[in-house]
């Protein structure tokens, strides 16, 4: 018997080599469970005895109180930007310059993906971690310890044996496509904006003042280069040091070569250019380095990037073009996003006119300006972006891009929130954000009203017959005939279809309203805990938080929604037009053999619609999710299946077709 100090030691070398394989090696030797059977077992042994508790235990990634802010953080060694090529001639010519600084060919490059993500230094002391900053301005960034913590590819404290008395590296901190399409999906079901690409979800996840919210993002994250270095002989070249870091059980690019000269450099550049599309997370295109570091020291550094390294991208994503004018959007939560009107430019196979400036962060960021001469580029061939601009070709007349004072579509007040990026309308009444709100009302999910599409929703709201999400309920066979798109029949179904949403549970309801932070899961939660939406109205915080997996974030959300006069209103409107908003015990799982099971469901289902295979899950018990992980219980496998059937499969998540499912549910 090992006494609970040895055990906990010994787990927490356990966790953390599995962390490495799972990580560095991407080769696990144990299942999720298994892993988390560890984990559960090392926070008993330290629940039990608190004195084993250790800041770089595997166990402390997550629980720190939320930050008040983040302090600066001057860096020791600036964090420098990278010179970009975009064609073959451009990575001969930085070729010759180190060739004419050098005087003779480089001994080699190194060559690894340049992943499109966030910046990111940390500093180990003796092997344990001990702080970690944001690039900021290159010389001074942002204390991000707290949050980088959660970050499961940072290794707490490094591996082996031989580790530095001082290690300093700087990486990149990125999300897989896969998780980055779960978090929008999940902000979309709560009624918020979904970030625009990768790259911004990475950056505010990194930059959560709750450190809870940045775990559950699952962050990656892989080492690209150090800037100091003690106590250990110093690696005589690039691929020396990515080597060490594997090591010390820190991740790094699998896509790193060394190769012996520009022509090796040239052929992999080419070879990459298919390879990167099929990655699962997004990337700009390569680096290359000069391989030794003696030789590195030779070329030095500009102000801005170091003359051995230079970022390899490829033509026909990006563009230059002039910025025109801005625009202004609104979504269904009020915030108001940039858009960019550009000078039409022909890029990657169509005409673009308008780019996405994300949000005024990112135009102050940018430095963007009307008249200036801007690079755009298409995200994963989607997604138009300015990504750059060109300072130097700036006109004298070129005017500032400002939030606007009111509301582009209604003209009510805008406010910036305290600690928040976006711009919002703060009218509940104002018709973009009421289209929006109403399609989400009346969605499957919402309170399930079939026929209450985008043209219907268009025409109720210009004419003035729908002003809020209750006029729904009052509305009569002879209001919708007056609109083109209805006859008798039609008119009959819709109005049949509301009728039937007056009934739908309270956790359908809560979900409908679109309730900042409340997405179907939380709605179901407060729905059980209070059981009737006056109940829920009255909750102060204390009470919300007690509900099982709503946090400090959530219950003051909802809490700030049912304060407001306008809700209140609302809600006194839905009442009276007889709308339940109560939840029935039929309402409540019949019977938890599923519990602790999650599924997630793929192609068409023959016997039931998705969203009712979902709900039989839930009846029993268990727990319906968008994507596969090796914690996903079954795979259920329709018709014309997704990536999601070859994933469980690659990852030995059990895989079930219809009869099996519902054979599983009988």
């Amino acid at each position: 018997m090992k006494s609970p100090k040895a055990e906990a030691e010994a787990l927490r070398r356990e966790l953390e080599e599995h962390e490495r394989r799972y990580y560095v090696e991407d080769r696990p030797v144990v299942s999720d469970e298994e892993y988390d059977r560890l984990m559960a077992r090392l926070k008993a042994l330290e629940a039990a005895h608190p004195e084993l508790a250790s800041p770089d235990s595997p166990t402390a990634r997550v629980g720190g109180a939320p930050a008040a802010g983040f302090k600066p953080v001057p860096h020791s060694v600036p964090m420098l930007s990278l010179d970009n090529s975009y064609s073959p001639e451009d990575i001969r010519e930085f070729d010759n310059r180190v060739r004419k600084v050098l005087g003779r060919a480089p001994a080699g490059y190194a060559c690894e993906s340049k992943i499109d993500g966030v910046s990111l230094a940390l500093v180990y002391e003796k092997g344990v971690l001990v702080s970690a900053a944001t690039r900021g301005d290159g010389r001074t960034g942002e204390d991000v310890t707290g949050n980088a913590r959660t970050i499961a590819a940072v290794p707490l404290r490094l591996a082996g044996k031989a580790v530095p008395d001082l290690l300093e590296v700087r990486g990149e901190v990125f999300l897989r496509k896969t998780d980055f399409a779960r978090i929008n999906k999940d902000l979309a079901k709560e009624g918020e904006e979904p970030f625009v690409n990768a790259r911004n979800c990475a950056a505010g996840s990194l930059r959560q003042k709750d450190p809870k919210v940045t775990a559950s993002r699952r962050l990656r994250f892989y080492v690209h280069s150090f800037a100091r270095l003690a106590g250990v002989e110093e690696p005589s070249s690039h691929s020396a040091f990515l080597a060490a870091c594997r090591g010390w059980g820190l991740p790094t690019s699998a896509e790193a070569r060394a190769c012996p000269d520009v022509e090796a450099v040239l052929a992999y550049y080419a070879e990459f250019k298919d390879r990167a599309e099929r990655l699962d997370f997004e990337v700009d295109g390569l680096v290359a380095k000069v391989d030794a570091r003696q030789e590195q020291r030779v070329l030095g550094a500009t102000a801005k990037s170091p003359r051995w390294a230079m970022a390899l991208k490829y033509p026909g994503r990006q563009a230059t073009t002039t910025l025109e004018d801005v625009e202004y959007s609104v979504g269904r939560t009020g915030t108001v996003t940039p858009v960019a009107k550009v000078k039409p430019v022909f890029l990657s196979g169509v005409t673009i006119s308008s780019v996405s400036l994300h949000n005024f962060e990112e135009v102050e960021r940018l430095g963007a300006r009307v008249g200036d001469t801007v690079v755009i580029e298409r995200a994963g061939e989607v997604i138009p972006k300015v990504v750059a601009v060109v300072a130097e070709k700036r006109p004298s007349g070129a005017k500032a891009i400002l939030p606007p004072k009111a509301c582009p579509v209604c003209k009510g007040a805008v406010q910036k929130e305290e600690d928040a990026v976006a711009v919002r309308c703060v009218n509940p009444s104002c018709p973009a954000q009421l289209k929006r709100k109403l399609l989400h009302f009346a969605s499957r999910d919402g309170i399930d009203i079939e026929g209450f599409g985008e043209a219907v929703v268009d025409q109720l709201v210009d004419s003035g017959r729908v002003k809020d999400l209750a006029d729904v309920f009052a509305l009569r066979a002879e209001d919708l005939l007056k609109l083109e798109l209805f006859a008798e029949k039609k008119a009959e179904n819709l109005l049949k279809g509301i009728a039937a949403a007056k009934g739908r549970p309270l956790s359908r309801v809560l979900y409908a309203l679109g309730i900042p932070q409340v997405g179907e899961k939380t709605a179901r939660d407060l729905a059980a805990k209070f059981r009737t939406m006056d109940a829920l109205a009255a909750a102060d915080l204390p009470a919300l938080e007690g509900v099982p997996d709503v946090g400090p974030v959530v219950a003051a959300a909802v809490e700030g929604y049912f304060s407001q006069k306008a809700v209140e209103d609302l809600l006194k409107k839905l009442g009276r037009a007889g709308v339940a908003m109560e939840e029935p015990d039929s309402a409540l799982p019949s019977d938890a053999r599923l519990a602790g099971k999650t599924f997630v469901f793929t192609g068409e289902l023959a016997s039931m619609t998705r969203g009712e295979a979902e709900e039989k899950v839930r009846m029993l018990g268990g727990k319906a999710v968008g994507s596969v992980s090796k914690k996903t219980g079954y795979v259920v496998v329709g018709s014309e299946p997704g990536s999601k059937a070859e994933k469980a499969k690659s990852l030995g998540v059990p895989v079930l077709d219809e009869a099996e499912f519902l054979r599983l549910l009988a």
